[in-house]
């Protein structure tokens, strides 16, 4: 049973929608266990307890306190830490939220998941294709779902692009893709902002591919 960290809850995005997202996944080998306050809550020491963390919210300390969660002096994980902890050998996985990080806003997140959140059409139709053979897509269909098209552009060199997105809105957009930092494993998903797609058998495969492989 592997025990993972999802971090979770913004303005934007109520962690209740996470939470319930993963009680579907519950049970398939995995048990999580969620934070809400990240900023007063982790601890260098705390992360090291889980084989990997999932991180589901936006630059907020929670739904309430749009305030930043990252302010150095004061959050006990930064960005650094989170890159220290992969560098290690963990695992890091960043879902929808967790990719709404603009240029320049808190470039040490941006560098260290390797993206930046450009905009999103309104909600609508999106399809989500398979780009590349890895074991993160394994035995993924292509699926459609209604949901945020994500646009995010993608700054880390080494990303290797395993799904792509297209809507009408929104045309073509990176997806997903995984890359290797130090000896640990980092995997972006742009799509899950409502429940409906959390229910989607594809995307739920999706992330439990994502889980296994950023664990090793």
């Amino acid at each position: 049973m592997k025990n993972i960290l999802v971090l979770c809850d913004d303005f934007w995005h109520p962690g209740e929608v996470i939470e319930k997202g993963f009680a579907l996944l519950e049970g398939e080998g995995f048990h999580f266990q969620f934070a809400r306050d990240a900023k007063d809550i982790l601890t260098p020491k705390y992360i090291r307890e889980f084989p990997m963390v999932v991180n589901c919210k936006s630059n907020a300390i929670n739904g309430a306190n749009s305030n930043p969660w990252f302010e150095e002096g004061v959050t006990e994980v930064m960005p650094r830490d989170f890159a220290d902890y992969v560098e290690e050998g963990h695992g890091f996985l960043s879902i929808h939220s967790g990719n709404a990080f603009g240029a320049g806003k808190c470039p040490a997140y941006t560098d260290f998941v390797g993206c930046h959140f450009v905009g999103h059409p309104p909600r609508c139709s999106v399809e989500v294709r398979v780009a590349a053979q890895h074991p993160v897509t394994q035995g993924v269909e292509p699926f459609t779902i209604r949901d945020e098209h994500y646009q995010v552009e993608v700054t880390a060199p080494n990303a290797q692009t395993l799904l792509t997105t297209h809507s009408a809105a929104g045309g073509d957009q990176v997806g997903g893709y995984v890359r290797e930092l130090g000896k640990g494993r980092i995997c972006v998903l742009t799509p899950g902002h409502i429940y409906s797609v959390w229910q989607e058998p594809q995307f739920q495969k999706l992330v439990k591919n994502a889980i296994f492989w950023c664990c090793g």
